[in-house]
C-alpha cells in the first residue's frame, strides 16, 4: 500500500507543542500558523549595512561593545535554522540568540547601523 503525503496528516492523531501539551491536528487554529516569533541573535564584531539584504530585511545595529544585534521577525523555525547557518558559512561567531516577547518588536531594543561613509 503506498501512502501519499496528503494522507499522511489523516494518519496522524495528534501533534505536541512546544508546552507539551497533545492536541488533535483538527483542533489547531489558524492563529498557530499566523504568529511569527521575534528574534534577536548577537554576533561578535560588526556587520555593514550592506549586510541587511543578506539578512532578508531585518534589523542590524552595531553596538558600541564591539557586536551587532540582527533582530526582527523569522516566520519559522526553518528560516531561522537558515539564518544561523547563514552566519556559520560566513565565519560570523555567535555570541547569543534571544526569543523577543510579542509585546517587545525587535525594531525597538536596539538602534539600527549607520550607513557606512
Amino acid at each position: 500500500m503506498v501512502i501519499t503525503a496528503h494522507h499522511i496528516g489523516a494518519h496522524s492523531s495528534s501533534v505536541t507543542d512546544d508546552d507539551s501539551t497533545t492536541r488533535s491536528r483538527s483542533d489547531a487554529s489558524d492563529a498557530d500558523h499566523t504568529d511569527i516569533q521575534h528574534y534577536e541573535i548577537r554576533v561578535k564584531g560588526h556587520l555593514g549595512h550592506r549586510w541587511a539584504a543578506w539578512f532578508d530585511g531585518l534589523n542590524l545595529a552595531a553596538l558600541d561593545d564591539g557586536t551587532t544585534v540582527i533582530s526582527g521577525p523569522v516566520v519559522d523555525q526553518a528560516a531561522l535554522h537558515g539564518l544561523l547557518q547563514k552566519l556559520r558559512d560566513v565565519g560570523v561567531p555567535l555570541l547569543s540568540l534571544t526569543v523577543l516577547p510579542p509585546e517587545a518588536p525587535a525594531a525597538a531594543t536596539v538602534a539600527p547601523c549607520t550607513p557606512e561613509p
